[in-house]
């Protein structure tokens, strides 16, 4: 018995991409600096692995770094000093430099300022002094791209809470976050971003206990 030619289909191979497959996606270690150019259109996520984990950010212009960030200009922007999305993040030229296009932590700061072995001196006595501090990340990691202390600015820190009270008070307490929760942002020019993941042990800030975050750029 013969067994009949069975026809089979020309099937062409396709390439099907994958949907918002990351561009760049890192671990920053607990008390550790990180930068990147994000392009014009592209979204960073920063990520919150542990829970409570403040994370101090610097914006520049990729082509000219003499325009950044800056909070004086954002808050009377938006009215308020909290982010969250939909804020739009301005540079001292009054530009747009990123927008938070998804917040899934619910509000950030942009008042507290950074780190810095002469502020923790200050704060928790001089047997901190050797401590590492976000100012210091900024330094090392900014000098990558030709960033001195001159260049740095009021800095945002992302899923930090710093309640402010009716006497104008700040306060810096317990965050609001949790593992897994993120916000992302849209590059609306080519930024540079500068991240100090906060080696804070002194304030509840980090929960006393610095932990990783993720970095993740589509």
């Amino acid at each position: 018995m013969t067994v009949p030619d069975v026809p089979t289909l020309d099937v062409p191979v396709v390439d099907v991409p994958v949907v918002d497959a990351p561009v760049l996606e890192v671990t920053v270690p607990a008390r550790a600096p990180w930068s990147a150019i994000i392009r014009a259109g592209q979204e960073l996520t920063i990520t919150d692995l542990g829970g409570n984990q403040a994370v101090d950010c610097l914006l520049y212009d990729a082509h000219d770094t003499a325009v950044r960030y800056s909070a004086p200009d954002t808050i009377h922007a938006q009215g308020g000093i909290f982010l969250t999305t939909g804020s739009v993040l301005l540079s001292n030229e009054h530009t747009p430099l990123m927008t938070v296009v998804g917040d899934t932590c619910g509000r950030h700061d942009t008042v507290g300022g950074a780190c810095s072995k002469e502020s923790n001196t200050l704060r928790y006595g001089h047997h901190t002094y050797s401590q590492h501090a976000c100012v210091e990340n900024f330094l090392i990691e900014g000098s990558r791209h030709g960033l001195g202390k001159r260049d740095l600015v009021s800095n945002i820190n992302w899923f930090m809470n710093v309640p402010v009270e009716p006497d104008g008070t700040l306060g810096i307490v317990d965050g609001i976050s949790a593992p897994g929760l993120a916000v992302t942002l849209r590059a609306e020019t080519d930024v540079l971003v500068l991240i100090s993941n906060c080696p804070q042990i002194n304030n509840p800030c980090n929960g006393f206990d610095p932990t990783p975050v993720r970095m993740t750029v589509r």
